[in-house]
C-alpha cells in the first residue's frame, strides 16, 4: 500500500520521511491541496531504477539490433572471456 502524506508532513517530518525511506525502500506520495504533487524516495532506489531503466533501453536496443539482422557474439565465448578478464586464465 503506497504510504500518502500532504505536503506538510515533508515540512514537519523530513526526518521521519527520509527513515521511512531509506528503511522500507519505498517511495512516499506527497500531495499538495489533495492532488499527488511529488514523489519521495532514497537515493539508491533512485539509482536503481535508472539502472534498470538503462538495462532495459540497452535490451530492446540488442533485440532491435537481432530483429534487423545483426550479427551476435556466442554466449559461451563473451562467457569464458569474461571469467578470463575477472579471474585470470583458466
Amino acid at each position: 500500500m503506497p504510504n500518502i502524506r500532504p505536503i506538510s508532513d515533508l515540512r514537519n517530518n523530513a526526518n521521519d520521511i527520509s527513515d521511512f525511506c531509506h528503511t522500507s525502500r519505498e517511495p512516499v506520495f506527497i500531495t499538495k491541496n489533495g492532488v499527488g504533487d511529488m514523489v519521495i524516495m532514497s537515493v539508491e532506489v533512485y539509482e536503481r531504477q535508472q539502472g534498470l531503466i538503462n538495462l532495459y533501453a540497452k535490451l530492446a536496443e540488442a533485440e532491435e539490433e537481432i530483429i534487423n539482422g545483426a550479427d551476435g557474439e556466442d554466449f559461451f565465448e563473451v562467457a569464458k572471456l569474461l571469467r578470463e578478464s575477472v579471474h585470470g586464465r583458466i
